[in-house]
Parts: C-alpha cells; structure tokens; sequence
C-alpha cells in the first residue's frame, strides 16, 4: 500500500489540481495552434515548465490544497487572458481584442493588473510556505514578511523578462511598452502587500494540510 493510501494519511492534493491543469493546458495549446497564436504556444510552453518546477517544490515543500488551486487559477486566467476574445463594445487598451486588453474600469484598470497582483499574491504565500517548511518556527513578523514579499517581486520581475523574451521571439505580441510594464511591476507590488497582511492577519498560513 502506498504511502497515500494508508489510513490516517491526508490525501495529497496534487492530483486533481494536475488534472485540471492539464485539460486547461491542452484546450489553450489547441486554442493557440489553430488561431496561429506563436506568442501563446511560447507561453504555453513556459507553463508547462513551472508547472514541473511547481511539482518539485510540492514534493519537498507539501504545499497546501488552496495555494496549489490558487495557482492553477493564475494559469488559468493567464490562458484566458491571452486566448480569450472580447466583444467589440467592451473597451480594451491597443488593437487586440481580448481578455489582457480589457479595461476592467476604462484608463484605470486592466484584466493584465488584476491578474497581475493576484498571481505575485500566490508567488509571496508560496515563498511563505517555502520558507515555513524549512524554518517551522518562523512567525510572521516583519523581517520574514518583507523577504517573502520581496521574493514575490523578485519572481514578478522575471515574469518580465520572460515577456522580453516573448517580444524578441514573436514578431507581433500584446505584451505592451515600458508603461504597461512599470504598470505590471505596481500590480505585482500590490498584490505581494496584499499576500504580507494577508499573512500577518492570519497569524501564519499553514506549511500543511489539505
């Protein structure tokens, strides 16, 4: 009998979520393939690369049920941003008619910043449960908070070198110009503070459980 099958051993999580993933994955490399989408099928393949790196992490970190779902969702909504078409009355910032370009409240705020702070939300919970697997006793204070936060941002900023390299791989891409990119960078930040009160309000997410 394996180790997740005997009695009293909480079942890991991984599988659903993988599953789900991967039917996501497989609609949204189809959805790229077929409308020509190369800056997608680039993106796809990124995806299935941290999903293996997430994978690693699991089996040494056991990250939680939620933080793994909540991952999976970023990926979703990723997939769908790009993907995803919008009606002609919705009002969208440039030329490409889906969800990254929808103006959620019109020159205010995109479908890209929300998904934005909600993704390096996750990223900082997860450097947070990272750092609690290895440190156990670690409280939620200040000093700890800010490394995990920080890490968040740092992850952020590699999301936007990997769009660089998008831009220089793809002729015609819906990445955006510095603007959009220093607007990408204050969403991260957002959401990496929201993930750090998040934290301390919760006294301290747990390294286990499902």
């Amino acid at each position: 009998m394996s180790d997740e099958a005997r009695p009293g051993r909480p079942r890991d999580p991984i599988r659903p979520v993988a599953v789900a993933t991967i039917a996501y994955l497989v609609a949204a490399a189809i959805g790229a393939v077929v409308r020509g989408n190369k800056e997608f099928v680039f993106y796809i393949a990124v995806m299935v690369l941290l999903c293996g790196a997430i994978l690693f992490v699991h089996r040494r970190v056991r990250l939680t049920a939620p933080l793994l779902w909540c991952l999976s969702s970023w990926g979703l909504l990723h997939m769908a941003g790009g993907l995803v078409p919008v009606p002609e009355s919705w009002p969208i910032a440039g030329e490409i008619r889906v969800l990254y370009s929808w103006w959620l409240i019109p020159e205010r705020l995109k479908y890209d910043q929300v998904v934005h702070a909600f993704g390096f939300a996750v990223t900082t919970v997860l450097c947070w449960q990272g750092l609690r697997s290895f440190a156990p006793t670690v409280r939620p204070r200040l000093g700890p908070l800010v490394l995990c936060g920080a890490a968040g941002m740092g992850f952020g900023a590699l999301n936007e070198v990997i769009e660089f390299i998008a831009v220089l791989l793809v002729p015609e891409t819906n990445v955006g110009g510095y603007r959009n990119t220093g607007w990408d960078l204050v969403a991260n930040l957002t959401g990496c503070v929201a993930a750090m009160l998040l934290i301390r309000l919760r006294g301290f997410l747990p390294r286990r459980g499902h």
